[in-house]
C-alpha cells in the first residue's frame, strides 16, 4: 500500500518518484516490470546499441508498414530502472517554443513553452551554468560532450558550407542551425533518470522501489482506480493506492495497460472479452520520428573498434575517451520549406556506421547523417495483440504514408547529400556504403522505404485533450493519471528524452496540489 503508485520507472517515472517523495507527508511505491539498473553497458555511454535485442530491452516489433514496403520496424525499449533514459542515445533537447504554443492553444491549458521552460531549467543541473534558458541545481546532469569526435567537426563545417547556420545552443533562443549536443551525462557517464532522481534518495522511509514485477491491470473500486494487480516472481498480488494511480509505461505500454483495464475503444476491446469502463481513443495518434541515415566510410578514424582495455581505462579514470560518446555527438534542425512556422528536419551526426536500424554492428570507420521528420503528418496506432497481459502491442507507425512527410524527406535527403558532397568531407570520405542511387525523388523514395527506421520517440497516444485531460487525470476515471511521453498531444520537434522529464517535472506539481511555477517571459523565436 501506498498513497501514490507508479507504473513504470522510466524517464518520467523515476522523475515522479524523486519529486513526489520529497513530501515526507506521502508515500511512493515505485514499480518496474524490468530489472535493476546494475550492468555495466548501461553506463558506458558508447555501449548503448550492444543493448539492442540484449536481456535490457523489451525487444518490440512493429506491424508491417504500409510506407515501407511492409518491412517491420525494430521498436527497443529499456527494460530495466530507468527504463529507456538507461538505453537512450542520451541527446537532451525541448524542442520548438511552437510544440508547446500549439499544445496551448488547442486546449492544454498550462503547457505554453513560457509555462513548460521553468520546469525544464528546475531539472537540469546543466554545466554551461544558469542563463535564460539553462538551469543549475537540478537532479539531471546535462553536459557538454566529453568526446569532442574530430569527425563530428568536420560535418559541423559541410553543414555550414551547405547553407545551415551554426548554433551553438540548440536548446537555447533559437532551435534552427547546426551544432554539438548536450547529454545527459555526468563526468562522462551516462545519467540515466534513476540515476538523477531516484538512486540519491533510495534511503527516503517513504519511498520504495520494485523492480521485476509486472503490472497486469488497474483495479478499480466503482468509478476510481485504487491500486494495481501484479505478478512478481511468480506470485499475483494487489497493491493498493491510496490517493493516485500514476502510469508511467511509455507510449507503447501505457495505453496497452489502460485497454487490458477496461479504458480504450470499444470496437477494440469486446473483441477480446474486454468490459468496457470508459471508451477512449487510447493507442490512437502515435507519433514517432522517422529516420533514415546515409552511411560513408571514412578513410580517417571514426568509433570503430573502441571497445579496448585502454579505453575503458580511460574512461574509468578520467572520464573522458572514445567510450564517452554518445554516438550521435552533433545535429540540426532546418526547414522543408520556407512557409513551415519552425524546423520539420533534423539530422543526427554520428562518427560511426549505423545501418540495419543499429542491429549489425559497424565493420569499418565511418560516419553518418540523415533526415529525420520532426513534425509527422502521419498518425499510427498502438492495439492490443491478444487479451494476455503479458503480449506484446501491435504498433503500426505509419512511416512515409503522407504526401507532405514524403515531401519533407526528399527534402531533407537532398541537403544531406548536398552537405556529403562538400570538400570538407569529400576529403575525408573513401565510399559511400548506403547512401541513395540519385537526388531524384524516385531513388530517395525507395532509398527511404528500404531503411526508414524510427527515433524511438513513441509519443501521443494517451495524448492531452483526448484521452488526459491538461492535469493529466484519465477522462472519466478519479485517482488515475498517466505521466509519460503518451499525453504530448503532438511530438516535439526534437528527441523526445528531455520533454518526457519536464512533463513529470510539471505533474509532480499538479499531483501534490502545488502552485505552477511562474511562467517564463522569452522572446519569440
Amino acid at each position: 500500500m501506498a498513497d501514490y503508485v507508479i507504473v513504470g520507472a522510466g524517464s518520467a517515472g523515476c522523475v515522479l518518484a524523486g519529486r513526489l517523495s520529497e513530501d515526507p507527508d506521502v508515500s511512493v511505491l515505485l514499480l518496474e516490470a524490468g530489472g535493476p539498473d546494475t550492468a555495466p553497458e548501461i553506463h558506458v555511454p558508447a555501449m548503448f546499441p550492444i543493448m539492442f535485442k540484449s536481456g535490457l530491452d523489451w525487444d518490440l516489433t512493429g506491424d508491417e508498414e504500409p510506407g515501407l514496403g511492409n518491412r517491420r520496424l525494430y521498436l527497443p525499449r529499456g527494460r530495466m530502472i530507468g527504463g529507456c533514459s538507461s538505453i537512450n542515445a542520451m541527446i537532451y533537447l525541448r524542442g520548438n517554443r511552437a510544440d508547446y504554443d500549439e499544445w496551448a492553444a488547442n486546449g492544454a491549458h498550462g503547457w505554453s513553452y513560457d509555462e513548460v521552460l521553468p520546469y525544464y531549467k528546475r531539472g537540469e543541473d546543466n554545466e554551461r551554468g544558469e542563463s535564460e534558458y539553462h538551469g543549475v541545481g537540478g537532479p539531471q546532469s546535462v553536459s557538454d560532450s566529453r568526446s569532442m569526435h574530430p569527425l563530428v567537426d568536420l560535418m559541423i563545417d559541410a553543414a555550414v558550407a551547405a547553407g545551415i547556420p551554426a548554433n551553438d545552443d540548440l536548446t537555447g533562443a533559437t532551435q534552427d542551425g547546426v551544432g554539438r549536443f548536450q547529454v545527459t551525462q555526468k563526468g562522462g557517464f551516462r545519467c540515466s533518470t534513476a540515476d538523477a532522481y531516484v538512486h540519491p534518495v533510495i534511503d527516503r522511509p517513504n519511498l520504495e522501489v520494485r523492480d521485476s514485477v509486472y503490472v497486469e491491470r488497474i483495479v478499480f473500486d466503482g468509478n476510481r482506480a485504487v491500486g494495481v494487480e501484479l505478478v512478481s516472481r511468480g506470485r499475483r498480488e494487489t497493491v493498493r493506492a491510496e490517493r493516485e494511480v500514476i502510469v508511467s509505461a511509455g507510449a507503447y505500454q501505457s495505453p496497452v495497460l489502460l485497454m487490458l483495464s477496461g479504458i480504450g475503444l470499444r470496437e477494440e476491446l469486446e473483441p477480446f472479452g474486454i468490459e468496457v469502463r470508459e471508451e477512449l481513443p487510447v493507442g490512437r495518434n502515435l507519433q514517432d520520428h522517422a529516420m533514415a541515415n546515409l552511411n560513408y566510410i571514412s578513410k580517417v578514424p571514426a568509433l570503430f573498434g573502441i571497445f579496448t582495455p585502454e579505453n575503458f581505462e580511460l574512461l574509468h579514470t578520467e572520464g573522458r575517451g572514445p567510450l564517452t560518446s554518445n554516438l550521435p555527438e552533433a545535429g540540426a534542425f532546418f526547414r522543408s520549406s520556407a512557409d513551415q512556422p519552425a524546423p520539420d528536419l533534423q539530422f543526427h551526426f554520428s562518427p560511426s556506421l549505423f545501418y540495419d536500424e543499429g542491429l549489425t554492428p559497424p565493420h569499418d570507420h565511418g560516419y553518418v547523417f540523415g533526415p529525420v521528420l520532426v513534425k509527422p503528418a502521419a498518425r499510427g496506432k498502438v492495439s492490443l495483440r491478444t487479451p494476455m497481459t503479458d503480449s506484446k502491442p501491435c504498433v503500426l507507425s505509419n512511416f512515409l504514408t503522407t504526401e507532405e512527410d514524403r515531401a519533407a524527406f526528399v527534402h531533407g535527403t537532398r541537403v544531406a547529400l548536398e552537405v556529403a558532397a562538400q570538400s570538407v568531407l569529400q576529403d575525408v570520405m573513401k565510399e559511400p556504403f548506403s547512401v541513395p542511387a540519385s537526388d531524384s525523388e524516385e531513388d530517395i523514395l525507395a532509398w527511404g522505404r528500404k531503411n526508414c527506421q524510427p527515433v524511438y520517440h513513441p509519443t501521443s497516444t494517451c495524448a492531452m485533450g483526448a484521452v488526459v485531460d491538461p492535469e493529466l487525470r484519465v477522462y472519466g476515471i478519479e485517482g488515475l493519471r498517466v505521466v509519460d511521453a503518451s499525453v504530448m498531444p503532438t511530438i516535439t520537434r526534437s528527441n523526445t528524452h528531455g520533454p518526457t522529464m519536464m512533463i513529470a517535472e510539471k505533474a509532480a506539481d499538479m499531483i501534490l496540489g502545488r502552485a505552477p511555477l511562474p511562467a517564463a517571459t522569452t522572446a519569440a523565436v
